[in-house]
């Protein structure tokens, strides 16, 4: 029998079809999914992962909702036990959610939430400890010795044992835990037309010799300082009437200073130990505002901020005196934009730098000590203990573990004694008053003249 080659050609493609119907792949989706030994396992409803969906914690599961991590969490949660540590609802700024929520940060949000889950269960006697977190950062578990209370931080625990689950436990906190690298992300937001400098503008001047207008000056380019100093920009001291500067206006954009003030206020708050300072700016003194109207006309600042521990120390004789809070935040604010690196490597090279405070004429002393920057002198120096706080481009902020006040030079002058003896004189004549009444003398009349008679 002889095939003829069309008849052999539909036969291969018979068979080449026959074997790819029959492949490993297409028969393992005939069996069910409980039998697929390629499937991943399924979490029943007591898991840690569904107790904490179905839990008051509806912020922090909303985010995981929004991150995209459920299928990650539940993968994790089928292999091995984890700790969630879950802060209270609201405990983020709005304008910070809503950073987070924006499709472009959809990295730092899973870093944050990735920050508070420990593939590990952690229970209250790990207590103190160090943990590491699903985002690859350390979280330091403390306990107060004073207090007893346990802290992940520097976050306060606020409900132990919230929930507790065969594969998992949940521990409720009192706030977030912001990772420097989202903190960051967060500072850098901003575009880069709200970051450049522009020249603050005055009020029209006339001429006095042609009643006109005068011209106004080149605008400057961008990034140039202000051509006031900055202490010309500052409201009145409290001696002064109030007298309320004008704010940035016109089709310029200027800087949002009130902004950015309000932004390293949230971040001081967020990094933990400088509340004290924080107060004291927006509520204890109106600072905070003009901090913002410096910035929005193109000032930059430095803040030394002292931490809660070094702010406790401040008696009240110090705070009570009239002015003395605006004095104090005054000698802690540099007018310049001075980060941890600038400072450092200044005082490496020039041994002890002076930086002028806001608070004129007084300045503070850097120098270099113990591989740290140390302000100031004596009793009253503080060294800088959390650097970088907030560094935006406009506003930086280093924390400090001491409140600094100015050295006050009292030069003790010296006071000599002299003996007081009385000192009879002659009284000095010239040469002609002497020639005048020798010939007075010759005539005798020179008694007439008490002037020659007192010369006898």
């Amino acid at each position: 029998m002889v095939f003829s080659p069309n008849l052999f050609f539909l036969l291969l493609l018979f068979f080449f079809f026959l074997t790819a119907s029959l492949k490993p792949s297409n028969i393992v989706h005939a069996f069910p999914d409980d039998q697929n030994p390629t499937h991943s396992a399924q979490i029943n409803s007591n898991s840690v992962l569904v107790a904490l969906l179905e839990s008051h914690y509806t912020e922090l599961a909303e985010l995981v909702e929004k991150a995209a991590l459920l299928q990650t969490l539940e993968d994790l949660v089928s292999r091995r036990n984890v700790t969630v540590f879950a802060p209270v609802n609201h405990a983020l700024d709005r304008e910070f959610k809503l950073f987070l929520l924006e499709p472009r940060n959809l990295r730092s949000l899973q870093t944050l939430l990735l920050s508070h889950i420990v593939p590990k269960r952690v229970s209250l006697d790990a207590w103190p400890t160090l943990r590491d977190s699903l985002a690859h950062n350390r979280l330091e578990l403390t306990i107060s010795q004073a207090l007893g209370e346990k802290f992940v931080s520097s976050v306060r625990m606020t409900h132990p044992h919230a929930v507790n689950r065969p594969d998992g436990v949940i521990h409720g906190i009192e706030r977030f835990i912001i990772p420097e690298s989202v903190q960051q992300d967060f500072n850098n937001r901003r575009s880069l037309r709200e970051i450049s400098a522009v020249k603050p503008e005055g009020a029209p001047e006339i001429d006095p010799r042609t009643n006109r207008l005068r011209k106004p000056t080149p605008p400057g380019k961008p990034g140039s300082a202000p051509v006031l100093p900055i202490y010309y920009a500052m409201a009145p001291g409290p001696s002064l009437a109030p007298a309320p500067a004008p704010g940035p206006g016109g089709p310029h954009h200027h800087f949002n200073g009130m902004r950015q003030v309000k932004d390293f206020i949230d971040t001081l708050l967020q990094y933990g130990g400088y509340n004290e300072i924080a107060d004291m700016l927006v509520n204890l003194t109106g600072l905070a505002t003009e901090m913002g109207r410096l910035v929005s006309e193109g000032y930059v600042l430095t803040v030394l901020a002292p931490n809660d521990e070094a702010m406790a120390k401040l008696t009240t004789d110090r705070l009570s005196e009239p002015g003395a809070p605006e004095q104090i935040l005054y000698y802690h604010i540099v007018p310049e934009y001075q980060t941890e690196e600038s400072m450092y490597n200044a005082v490496r090279r020039f041994g002890k730098v002076k930086y002028d405070t806001l608070q004129l004429p007084q300045q503070v002393v850097a120098q270099e000590a113990d591989g740290s920057v140390k302000f100031g002198q004596g009793e009253g120096s503080a060294y800088l203990f959390d650097p970088d706080i907030y560094t935006d481009g406009r506003i930086s902020v280093q924390g400090i573990d001491g409140v600094l006040f100015p050295v006050q030079e009292n030069k003790a002058e010296d006071t000599i004694t002299v003996s007081r003896v009385k000192v009879v004189a002659k009284p000095r004549r010239g040469k002609l008053l002497e020639v005048a009444c020798r010939m007075l003398g010759a005539f005798g009349q020179d008694s007439h003249f008490i002037t020659c008679q007192s010369r006898k």
